[in-house]
């Protein structure tokens, strides 16, 4: 295997014999394949529409569910890779039939085989992932560039999947993908790369647009709100990940039941929705960011759903592994997985929520409430006061310390560095880096709490809504002309299109942490660093004193 697409690859260099999120070597080599065949059913899908032809409302959900079935810590099931290879070939069958009927031919002379190659063993799928995997490319900037736009397409396609599970498509969105697939297997320049890059980016921000149009319109939008972190006395059933159609289902069928539910990791933002809010036995938020789930869903006692990404393989001597469901793109070998809703009706969680009501309730371990809910609808309301607290000099700098949380021990560094911030700066933040310091008593700024959390790592498109009306507010002509600093933490591929997106609307400056991507060749970091001042951390001392300059 050869897997460097997470912030914790080896050695910050990548994972060879096996991933450090736990992935085995078959299984990264599976995703590899199954890569490869989304970008051959690309290119007829691009043929198709370059030809008038509609594609198959199955087709998009296919490649968005395939992509994120590849994203860091998501899927680690051998067997749900080996069946979705084989419904790929199914499925790149029907799309060349449907081409051959209307007598619209392929080119089958490049030379990437993804539309043609064809296996009837797992022994040959085994074979033909070590010829087509990221190492495939020769040229380091164009191995660097290939897989950086892979990367930003995989963040794109959760996040789209997502709005389409609540009813929001865009085809637009669904093209630029397949395009951007296809492109990957053409002989395109760095130049050429580096532009496509740039405008996944922009179509990073369009894709969390349409998310966050299809949250606030379903569920309201996002209110500040006190959650909860202490326990009931009621058995319970803990949701992770980021599917709120997902939560939307099983706050419904777990109404009445005498089972209380609440959120963990990148799920705690569902609090802040007005629609989940009628909900009496939506209790709270147990625990903290995905890493530390061994250790709380031992004791949290219940049933636990994964709805995406963020599973971290359970260690052998753990008692909750019978009590663990995942759902959609998740799964893990051993864990009982739901079904997906047929389309107009709710998934069935009739099974897990038996399982409950026979657990006993959580055990608690910590008490208190979290503070949250700051979207841009939120703070644009709040304007007023935000921008009368900067002209008064109440509140000299806001950081974005949006993004990731992760295990390693450098990560330390941004609790350390939001403790040391001077009492007149504000912390934005979105994704699961904010439980660093979430939970830190930094108090408020003339009741504007310090620690502004918008939501989940897709909310990071409030952020750069909340920049770009302060930008209006004070009539600056450049959005880095605001006094913002962006200090962000990434882990895998959905902070990736985060990155995208903010290049994309102009943003300079930003720094990376703990480390910056393996994945970027050092010329491509250059062009990064030099067109839009992409730059690492170092201590949190030395970097207070860049920042606050």
């Amino acid at each position: 295997m050869f897997c460097y697409q997470c912030q914790e690859t080896a050695q910050n260099k990548g994972c060879t014999i096996k991933g450090v999120c736990g992935k085995t070597a078959d299984v990264a080599n599976l995703q590899d394949l199954v890569i490869f065949l989304l970008k051959g059913i690309s290119r007829f899908t691009v043929k198709m529409r370059e030809s008038g032809v509609k594609v198959p409302e199955k087709v998009n959900r296919f490649i968005l569910e395939s992509m994120f079935m590849t994203i860091t810590n998501g899927n680690f099931d051998k067997e749900r890779f080996i069946t979705r290879v084989r419904e790929c070939f199914k499925l790149r069958d029907e799309l060349a039939s449907v081409l051959n009927e209307k007598g619209i031919s392929i080119c089958q002379c490049e030379k990437c085989d993804c539309t043609t190659w064809y296996c009837d063993t797992v022994e040959e799928m085994e074979e033909k992932a070590l010829s087509i995997g990221v190492l495939a490319t020769d040229n380091e900037d164009i191995r660097s560039l290939r897989e950086l736009l892979i990367y930003g397409l995989k963040g794109m396609c959760a996040y789209a999947e997502h709005a389409m599970n609540l009813g929001y498509e865009d085809d637009d969105i669904y093209a630029f993908i397949e395009n951007a697939l296809v492109a990957t297997t053409k002989d395109l320049s760095a130049e050429q790369l580096v532009a496509l890059v740039l405008r996944c980016g922009e179509y990073g921000v369009k894709t969390m647009a349409l998310l966050d149009k299809a949250n606030t319109e379903s569920y309201g939008n996002p209110e500040v709100t006190k959650v909860n972190l202490g326990v009931g006395s009621n058995p319970g059933i803990l949701i992770s990940g980021h599917d709120l159609r997902d939560m939307e289902d099983l706050l419904k069928q777990t109404e009445g039941t005498g089972i209380d539910i609440y959120t963990h990791s990148e799920m705690l933002p569902a609090h802040y929705y007005p629609a989940f809010k009628k909900y009496k036995h939506f209790v709270g938020n147990y625990g903290n960011a995905w890493w530390k789930q061994a250790e709380e869903f031992e004791s949290f006692n219940g049933v636990i759903l994964f709805t995406t990404n963020c599973i971290v393989p359970p260690r052998k001597d753990s008692t909750y592994f019978d009590r663990v469901y995942t759902t959609g793109a998740a799964g893990f070998e051993g864990f009982k997985h739901i079904p997906d809703r047929k389309k107009g009706e709710a998934k069935d969680f009739s099974s897990l929520i038996e399982h409950a009501k026979r657990c006993a309730p959580p055990t608690e371990i910590e008490t208190g409430e979290i503070t949250g809910g700051f979207a841009h609808s939120q703070v644009v309301a709040l304007a007023d006061k935000v921008v009368d607290a900067v002209k008064s000099g109440a509140i000299k700098k806001f950081f974005v310390m949006a993004g990731c949380d992760g295990r390693m021990k450098s990560r330390d560094y941004y609790t350390q560095f939001a403790e040391k911030l001077p009492k007149d700066t504000i912390i934005l933040t979105a994704g699961c880096a904010k439980y660093r310091y979430n939970k830190l008593p930094l108090g408020d700024i003339g009741g504007i709490p310090r620690v502004l959390d918008a939501g989940q790592c897709n909310d990071s498109y409030s952020l750069a809504v909340i920049a770009m009306k302060l930008k209006e507010i004070f009539g600056l002509n450049d959005i880095n002309e605001l006094p913002i600093a962006y200090n962000i933490a990434w882990y895998e591929q959905k902070a990736v299109i985060v990155l995208l997106a903010l290049l994309s609307l102009g943003v300079k400056n930003i720094h990376l942490g703990p480390t910056l991507p393996a994945f970027l060749s050092p010329n491509v970091a250059n062009v990064l660093i030099e067109k839009f001042g992409i730059a690492g951390i170092k201590d949190v001392d030395s970097d207070l004193e860049m920042f606050l300059k």
